[in-house]
């Protein structure tokens, strides 16, 4: 679902991705880490079509990112580290507005369907996004996701800044969403949250990916040493 062919990314004589070679199948989730400057949010914004690659190539269902910008956009959703929602408007509104965006109506029914299966407590479907913690707004984000039925989910930092119990609660939904066959790529600091939560884990160095690892071979602690002997 996501492949990634020596894909390379330079600003002037500082090259930020250099030649990665990455993929990604429906139902796995791909975990990224690495220290801040090391390509994980490249990538991403090169899957996502934010910038252009200086060599090699990003695909998404076997379409190349560059020459399909507006129909690559259609297989996947993007959560950043704090999702961009209206404040002003309700979970329910916020979700209508952003999957009509990618071309879906839903009746009210059905987008409540959406938020509860996201995790968002009922209650909160028709309050305003301002008064909802960044865990509920994660779960907006996820929603959103379900209702564009995107086939690859890219985040970066998803758990920065939540508390132990959201950060469970949002890896359920993600292992959830991977048995349904979305491709999850992963960019995160959060190691033990990597081991809990993903297929594969990747550690970058520089714009390198230097280490590719089977989580269900490797423990927490032995994936901390290995952090901290790679980067």
């Amino acid at each position: 679902m996501l492949l990634a062919t020596n894909l390379t990314k330079s600003y002037g004589t500082n090259t930020a991705l250099d030649q990665l070679n990455l993929y990604i199948q429906p139902g796995e989730i791909f975990a990224l880490l690495g220290q801040n400057g090391a390509g994980k949010t490249t990538t991403i914004n090169l899957f996502l079509g934010f910038v252009e690659p200086t060599s090699g190539s990003a695909t998404i269902n076997g379409l190349s990112v560059s020459e399909n910008a507006l129909e690559t956009k259609k297989y996947i959703a993007y959560i950043p580290e704090t999702v961009m929602l209206y404040p002003n408007l309700t979970g329910i509104e916020n979700l209508e507005f952003f999957s009509s965006l990618a071309g879906f109506k839903y009746s009210t029914e059905e987008l409540s369907q959406y938020l509860s299966k996201a995790g968002l407590q009922q209650a909160a479907h028709t309050e305003r996004l301002g008064g909802y913690s960044k865990g509920m707004r994660q779960k907006v984000g996820i929603a959103i996701a379900l209702a564009k039925k995107a086939k690859a989910l890219l985040l970066d930092e998803p758990t920065s800044g939540l508390d132990p119990k959201a950060a469970n609660e949002f890896s359920v939904i993600l292992k959830e969403l991977a048995k349904e066959g979305t491709a999850v790529l992963m960019a995160t600091h959060d190691i033990f949250r990597a081991r809990e939560v993903a297929t594969r884990i990747g550690i970058m160095r520089e714009g390198t990916l230097v280490s590719v690892t089977e989580a269900k071979d490797i423990s927490a602690n032995e994936l901390e040493a290995l952090y901290l002997q790679t980067v």
